[in-house]
């Protein structure tokens, strides 16, 4: 998988992806992750990237010149990306289902913006399209990418050790993830329950979808309406459902 990042800061880039999961998997070329930094696609003497509004208004908005040489760069020296990524508020919800249609893809490019955002002629001449990690505002794109590289990379087979922990995290099937405990058994007064203890697989995998569909129901119930349910766990939902009337 293949990862080309332009960014002001392309420090906050490379030093937060290379710790943990993805920073190995960078580490053994299971990702390739270039991090390009936009004050070298300027012309002018003090590598300007922004400038004043048209129309007037607060803030500064970033120039398309230099993000359009960004990616014209990527495409000669890295090849054309599968999709341009501009994180945005303005974007399509980032989720799970997007991170998988991203991870099926060889490559992916992200142009981080800052101040008031980046000419909007920069979305059409390069095809990007918008992606937002939630209705907040951040002071720029670069956390927003991490998070989508993230969340993309632990998808690409080779990144996580154990691939099973990928495929029963939350929403990968469209419910939240079940309770997780380890040792000791009993800390703070509160004790593991006894199922977990039991050495009872089929107990325990029982216990699992019905503590994720209950946690799902309680916290996220809009998720269950497009979960891919198999028969045992449309017969616990029921049960829960009657439970709680």
């Amino acid at each position: 998988m293949k990862f080309d990042v332009v960014s002001i800061f392309p420090g906050m880039i490379t030093g937060g992806l290379a710790e943990g999961v993805v920073g190995r998997g960078i580490a053994n070329g299971v990702i390739d992750l270039e991090v390009h930094d936009l004050r070298t696609f300027t012309t002018d003497r003090h590598r300007t990237v922004d400038d004043v509004p048209y129309g007037g208004g607060p803030g500064m908005v970033m120039k398309p010149e230099p993000l359009v040489r960004a990616l014209e760069s990527i495409q000669s020296n890295r090849g054309v990306p599968d999709a341009v990524i501009v994180p945005s508020p303005q974007g399509r919800m980032f989720s799970q289902r997007e991170a998988e249609r991203l991870a099926g893809l060889g490559h992916v490019a992200v142009l981080c913006g800052r101040y008031e955002g980046m000419d909007e002629r920069v979305i059409a001449l390069v095809g990007a399209e918008e992606l937002s990690i939630g209705d907040y505002v951040l002071s720029g794109g670069e956390l927003p990418a991490l998070v989508i590289i993230d969340a993309v990379s632990r998808l690409v087979p080779g990144v996580v050790g154990d691939e099973q922990s990928v495929e029963e995290d939350s929403f990968s099937r469209g419910l939240l993830d079940y309770p997780h405990y380890t040792r000791p058994a009993e800390f703070g007064g509160l004790t593991v329950p006894d199922v977990l203890l039991s050495g009872h697989h089929a107990h325990v995998r029982r216990w699992r979808k019905k503590e994720a569909l209950a946690r799902t129901l309680a916290r996220r119930p809009e998720l269950l309406e497009h979960a891919a349910l198999d028969d045992e766990e449309r017969a616990l939902l029921e049960e829960l459902k009657r439970s709680r009337r």
